[in-house]
């Protein structure tokens, strides 16, 4: 089941789903990285935001 863009609860807010291509592309698009890049990171790191946030800074250099 794909998340309801239009329901505004903020309960996963501190996650980045890799299985939605709109989250994968607005991370990637926040920290001038590419969507592949950040389903990497997913992947290496889990889906915590902050711990994504902290390795994708290390990305850009």
């Amino acid at each position: 089941m794909t998340d309801d863009t239009s329901k505004r609860d903020f309960r996963d807010r501190d996650r980045v789903s890799a299985d939605e291509d709109y989250e994968v592309r607005y991370f990637a698009k926040q920290h001038r990285i590419t969507p592949e890049q950040v389903r990497e990171l997913i992947g290496a790191h889990g889906n915590d935001r902050k711990t994504l946030e902290r390795e994708a800074r290390k990305l850009r250099g």
